[in-house]
């Protein structure tokens, strides 16, 4: 047997510091993404401030992490510069708080695989809440009309003044100035989010080389989770918008940063000429949302174009295995999740009910038939 490593007692500062320096090192083998590790690197740093960054790592106990929990739930979320206007109160909702207990078990197996612990204190920790409720609206699949609408939307450089401000804060940006034309960008950028469905941190990695393109087809290798990586077939329209941008506008928002290497491999490119983050393309996505007719509008993140994806796949009767594979999961269980309910399926199963035809319109005059002290029909009277 292998014996067991010995333990070394280091502070919480320095297993933090370790632990990040091996994220990071991850990172730049692919195998996590950037957003993971942006993470990573603030639910730790939120851990130290918590546990105290001298505290010695193996001291901490279950207790302590169900105390540090509960604190970090009810610390105001730092996202919002008022956080009394966050809908569901100032604390962090339990979405987060799991998120954050998520990072910290992770922190903790690795601690105790490395010897900083003798045990796992999550082990004795308090077991997580249960989220209730569902996904959020903005975060749950779009119907079919108003996916297309969207990408209608995209598809129409903005006229006007745009929306007013009574439609919403979203709807009330002012319309893009001349010079920051991204209609060709934007438009691809939708397309591929609700056609083939990928991360909006895979969009955003997305390089020009990853993009295979041959006169009868365009392929994109899509870079994904854990180092994984998949291949997607781009369709003839979703295929010309590539070739759209490609070649009108991609090249103008190259000039403004010559020197960027970075850039001069990124697919999808800012105005300023950098690569885009996942934070531009929901504001974009939010943009073409706010411009979107009035009966289809309604919040909606890149993650919601994700579940758009998967549900209308499946309406259209295809294998749940083939759209795990597009959405590039490991497991179709995960893709399950994805699948949000169908508009109109619940109500035409109502419709088709063996009973729903046999209901009277009307109520009757008849009696009923008599019933014994049992239930049952008597049968002994006329």
């Amino acid at each position: 047997m292998v014996a067991p490593p010995r333990l070394r007692r280091v502070t919480v500062a320095e297993a933090v510091a370790t632990y990040l320096s091996s994220v990071s090192a991850e990172t730049v083998r692919g195998v996590l993404s950037p957003t993971t590790q942006r993470n990573y690197e603030r639910d730790l740093r939120e851990l130290a401030s918590l546990a105290g960054p001298e505290t010695i790592l193996d001291d901490i106990t279950g207790d302590d992490i169900d105390d540090f929990l509960l604190r970090y739930q009810i610390t105001p979320d730092g996202r919002y510069a008022d956080p009394r206007t966050k809908p569901d109160g100032p604390g962090r909702s339990a979405a987060t708080v799991n998120r954050f207990r998520q990072s910290i078990s992770r922190f903790f197996t690795h601690a105790a695989r490395d010897g900083w612990v003798q045990a796992d204190p999550m082990q004795w920790a308090s077991p997580p809440a249960r989220l209730r409720g569902g996904l959020r609206v903005a975060r749950t699949a779009l119907s079919a009309t108003a996916a297309q609408a969207l990408l209608v939307t995209a598809s129409t450089k903005p006229r006007g003044p745009g929306p007013s401000a009574a439609q919403g804060p979203a709807a009330a940006s002012p319309p893009p100035r001349a010079d920051h034309d991204l209609a060709l960008r934007d438009r691809l950028i939708i397309a591929l989010l609700l056609i083939l469905g990928p991360r909006v941190s895979e969009v955003a990695r997305a390089d020009v080389d990853d993009f295979v393109r041959e006169p009868d087809q365009t392929r994109w290798r899509i870079k994904g989770k854990g180092g994984t990586v998949r291949t997607v077939s781009l369709s003839e329209p979703l295929s010309r918008a590539l070739e759209e941008y490609l070649a009108g506008l991609r090249p103008q928002l190259l000039a403004r940063r010559p020197g960027d290497h970075d850039a001069s491999r990124a697919l999808l490119l800012t105005w300023r000429g950098r690569r885009i983050d996942a934070q531009a393309i929901r504001a974009l996505l939010n943009r073409c949302i706010a411009r979107m007719p009035d009966e289809y509008r309604r919040a909606a993140t890149p993650h919601a174009l994700r579940h758009t994806t998967a549900t209308l796949l499946v309406a259209q009767g295809w294998d749940v295995k083939v759209i795990a594979e597009l959405l590039g999961h490991a497991s179709i269980a995960t893709t399950g999740v994805y699948l949000d309910r169908i508009e109109g399926e619940l109500a035409a199963a109502i419709r088709s009910h063996p009973l729903s035809a046999g209901l009277p319109a009307e109520m009757g005059s008849e009696p009923l038939p008599e019933h014994d002290r049992t239930g049952e029909i008597d049968t002994a009277r006329p």
